[in-house]
């Protein structure tokens, strides 16, 4: 049996790093102007070889078309978190770094780790996400502003005053233009209409869960705790036995799950018996709202892949 090709693309702003390897070993090593024409061409090219598997990595935005155009082709892309490609480099030795070195590592990650294809964002579910993410920076500078208007004074506190007022503005325009994408696509609306039957979990919830994790309801209950970063690892060695601890995941939806949960041990009776049976256990508080989030997004799990809401009792 042939054995099959590894593809490990580096992307930066003006170049993309290609490299290909084959039982383990780096067979191919080129770099590309990041342009769409160069994307098309290595679509074709990827197409005749058929790579088992794409790696790119999560690069603030600059991979979304390429991963876009691989997945649309039916190649199999895996975007992967930049921590997992550094992690894996120093476990092999791989010290330096240059775009040539981080391609070529890609694509024996590929070979050795195999990640899963996981769905890629289409261009309605994108827009969301780029609304979503742009209400959290919103929200933070208005965090940041009022904190430093309690300590100004004279023209600079009125200058605070007046931005953060435009900030709120903003942040106005920005909840009604999520609303409307999410009003405007019958399968968010159906969705978000379906998590907000759960106490606790309101527009915002809502919409940063179906913006920042399509897989909800394609998963199993341990695979979506994984996912998000929500299931504890162990920390055992010899007879010591370590603190539980989350680690990994998509932070940007535990954030949406921590709002929701601290909201639903007041006003959900599941969750807040689950937190307050937790508490009574001695357990810290910060443990029991971690153990109350994984809890949920597997409640928010089922509902969606059930297509029943919270009043069924179906969780």
């Amino acid at each position: 049996m042939a054995e099959s090709f590894f593809a490990g693309i580096d992307v930066s702003k003006n170049h993309l790093d290609v490299a290909l390897c084959k039982g383990g070993v780096i067979t191919e090593c080129f770099q590309k102007p990041h342009t769409e024409d160069t994307i098309i061409s290595l679509v074709d090219r990827f197409k005749e070889i058929g790579p088992k598997r794409i790696v790119v990595e999560a690069t603030g935005g600059l991979e979304r078309t390429l991963a876009a155009y691989l997945a649309n082709a039916g190649l199999p892309v895996a975007v992967i978190n930049p921590r997992q490609a550094r992690d894996f480099g120093r476990a092999t030795g791989i010290l330096a770094k240059t775009d040539k070195i981080d391609a070529r590592s890609l694509a024996r990650f590929g070979a050795a780790i195999k990640p899963p294809a996981r769905p890629i964002k289409d261009a309605q579910r994108q827009a969301l996400t780029d609304r979503v993410n742009r209400r959290r920076q919103i929200v933070e500078m208005v965090k940041q502003e009022k904190n430093r208007l309690s300590r100004a004074v004279g023209p600079v506190r009125a200058d605070i005053e007046h931005h953060i007022a435009y900030l709120n503005e903003r942040l106005d325009r920005s909840n009604k233009d999520i609303q409307q994408i999410i009003e405007t696509t019958p399968v968010y609306q159906e969705t978000a209409e379906l998590l907000r039957t759960v106490p606790g979990v309101g527009p915002v919830t809502a919409a940063g869960l179906i913006a920042n994790c399509p897989e909800l309801g394609s998963l199993n209950r341990r695979q979506i705790a994984a996912l998000i970063g929500t299931a504890p690892f162990n920390r055992d060695s010899g007879k010591r036995s370590g603190t539980r601890c989350i680690w990994g995941g998509r932070k940007a939806v535990r954030n949406y799950l921590y709002m929701a949960v601290v909201s639903a041990t007041t006003c959900n009776h599941k969750i807040k018996t689950f937190y307050t049976r937790l508490v009574a256990a001695g357990k810290k508080r910060k443990v029991a709202l971690t153990a109350c989030m994984r809890k949920l997004i597997v409640i928010l799990n089922t509902m969606v892949k059930l297509q029943r809401p919270w009043q069924t009792g179906v969780v």
